[in-house]
């Protein structure tokens, strides 16, 4: 059993909490079901075990359709196409909305810079991709197929390869 419910991880967001009235915050997709079941047994369970239920903070994690097209709209930036947030969920053509396999979640621990929480990440996790965006901002960590290892710094704005 998970720490995180899936209600949790589904209604996180500050935006589907302004448009929840509006929001279908949950998967259709089976597979995303289990996309999001192996992020929290590889990922999420590992470092709240480590780092404690208490300090674990949790920003974003999947990401519905219908809650996509409200990201759409604002000024948020969304990569829904390779982030791994949307896991295995389809578009309306019948095609992933993802093209990489796997499930995401934004997070912090609390009281800890986030470069001491990526290292922990690194030595201790299976990830796919980790995305960086400074000591006072979430990480970005994904579980997938793919277990890629993939490690990069957003802090410019742009990626550029951590050193893993």
């Amino acid at each position: 059993m998970s720490y995180l419910s899936l209600e949790k991880f589904c209604t996180c967001t500050q935006t589907y909490q302004r448009h929840s009235l509006d929001i279908d915050p949950y998967p259709w997709e089976p597979e995303s079901h289990q996309a999001i079941a192996r992020l929290f047994e590889h990922i999420i369970d590992p470092i709240i075990d480590y780092f404690g239920k208490d300090n674990f903070q949790l920003t974003y994690g999947f990401c519905s359709v219908d809650l996509k097209k409200y990201l759409e709209k604002g000024r948020n930036q969304t990569c829904c196409k390779v982030d791994q947030h949307c896991a295995h969920e389809l578009n309306r053509k019948g095609n992933p909305i993802c093209s990489r396999p796997g499930a995401a979640a934004d997070f912090y621990i609390a009281d800890i810079a986030s470069s001491q929480l990526v290292k922990w990440i690194i030595d201790f996790i299976p990830f796919d991709s980790l995305y960086y965006y400074g000591d006072d901002r979430p990480v970005h960590v994904s579980y997938g197929s793919q277990h890629k290892r993939a490690g990069w710094d957003m802090q410019k704005g742009y990626p550029r390869k951590l050193r893993i």
